[in-house]
């Protein structure tokens, strides 16, 4: 589980996470998958919260149109875990995110258990179409560009 050294970003929002019950696979630690899970949570309560953006009737969504992570440590229920959030590229109607996985328990100083890439384009509901960040989600999308 481990993948070449990485430069950890240092991310300008985080937010904790709790493994459940049944996130663990049968090798006894949070399944691969589930990752992407997490991550793809605390962008969208962020998106929410910070940007507005509306899930429910809002005209702009945002699709996930690509994603990869190296899995660096092993992480297991029960546990409190840790999703560091960074803008990487913000661009006309996508962006792309790096995100970390961390475990607070782990030694210090901190290392990720995982580091991620997403990346989302923001789309017209009624016709898939990509269109303009609206200019709430910009703005709080803006306070999460990764130095570099």
């Amino acid at each position: 589980m481990s993948a070449p050294q990485q430069q950890v970003p240092e991310f300008a929002h985080r937010a904790r996470v709790s493994t459940r019950w049944g996130d663990n696979d049968v090798y006894g630690h949070v399944n691969n998958a589930v990752y992407y899970q997490y991550f793809d949570s605390v962008i969208n309560a962020y998106l929410i919260e910070q940007g507005g953006l509306d899930i429910h009737a809002g005209e702009t969504v945002g699709f996930i149109v690509r994603s990869e992570c190296d899995y660096l440590a092993p992480v297991a229920y029960p546990g409190e875990l840790e999703v560091g959030l960074g803008v990487e590229r913000l661009g006309n109607s996508s962006v792309t995110y790096r995100l970390g996985l961390f475990d607070p328990r782990a030694a210090q100083p901190l290392q990720p258990c995982a580091l991620a890439r997403m990346v989302h384009v923001f789309v017209r509901r009624a016709d898939s179409r990509p269109v303009p960040l609206p200019a709430a989600l910009r703005e709080a999308l803006q306070r999460l560009v990764l130095a570099g």
